[in-house]
């Protein structure tokens, strides 16, 4: 009886203690936006997977991990980094628990709100960025106004 009531112990400790992918991504963002506003580039790089693509607002920002990592050092080295609140987040695991996908709203305190999209993977046990796209959503009713200017900036007439 001893044996019993210690494996059902042990199998419901186990269960208890399982992570849930939802939360360690939930974590591994709260840490990617804690560490850019720190400018903590180590640890802000090491959240992403070794093949990420980070896509930034400008069209022309599209990072493998390893340019990307050069402009963060460029911006990092000078002690400052910069800050975006969350303030929602969606976030959908795959059925086989190796692959998420997220959007999320972040605020920025000169910008106002962004939106964040991407995938996570799992690598080597933990959840790593493989891709983020952070974009200004624009409102309808200006779209072709700020559309308009766009294309007036990179020569699209």
């Amino acid at each position: 009886m001893k044996i019993i009531n210690t494996l059902i112990i042990a199998t419901f400790l186990g269960a208890c203690t399982k992570s849930n992918p939802q939360n360690e991504i939930n974590d591994a963002l709260d840490s990617l936006h804690y560490y850019a506003s720190t400018a903590d580039q180590k640890n802000y790089i090491d959240l992403f997977s070794k093949n990420a693509i980070f896509f930034g607002t400008d069209i022309k920002e599209r990072w493998s991990i390893d340019s990307f990592e050069l402009y963060v050092e460029s911006r990092f080295s000078t002690g400052v980094g910069w800050t975006y609140k969350p303030k929602s987040r969606n976030i959908f695991v795959s059925k086989n628990k190796r692959t998420a996908w997220f959007d999320e709203l972040i605020e920025n305190k000169s910008y106002g709100v962004f939106r964040g999209t991407g995938v996570l993977i799992l690598e080597n046990s933990e959840w790593k960025i493989a891709q983020y796209n952070l974009l200004l959503p624009i409102p309808n009713n200006y779209l072709q106004k700020y559309a308009n200017e766009i294309k007036k900036h990179y020569g699209n007439n």
